[in-house]
C-alpha cells in the first residue's frame, strides 16, 4: 500500500512538472523582444496570428506568425497594420 501511494505521488508530481514547463515554454515564446521591424506588407492571406511583444521590451512590437510558422516583427504604429489585427480578431471571434 506505501508503495502504491508513492507511485502515485511521483506520477502526480511528474505530471505537475510538465505541465507547468509547457506554460513556461509557451510564456518564453511569446515574450521575446524585437530588435528591427520589418517593412515588407504582408498579405493578410498569409497571416495565421499575432501577438504583441512583452512590455518589458524596449520597443513594443506586434509579432505576426504565418502560416508556415515565421514570425515578423511589425511596427504596430504602421498604417496598414491595424487593418490586419481588426481582421484576425474578427476571425479568430467566429
Amino acid at each position: 500500500m506505501r508503495t502504491l501511494m508513492s507511485v502515485m505521488f511521483l506520477v502526480l508530481f511528474c505530471s505537475v512538472q510538465m505541465a507547468s514547463s509547457a506554460v513556461i515554454s509557451i510564456a518564453v515564446a511569446q515574450s521575446r523582444c524585437c530588435t528591427e521591424f520589418s517593412d515588407v506588407k504582408i498579405p493578410v492571406k498569409l497571416v495565421e496570428s499575432y501577438f504583441w511583444t512583452s512590455s518589458s521590451c524596449d520597443r513594443r512590437a506586434i509579432v505576426f506568425q504565418t502560416k508556415s510558422g515565421k514570425q515578423i516583427c511589425v511596427d504596430p504604429d504602421t498604417t496598414w497594420v491595424s487593418g490586419h489585427v481588426d481582421k484576425l480578431d474578427k476571425k479568430t471571434k467566429v
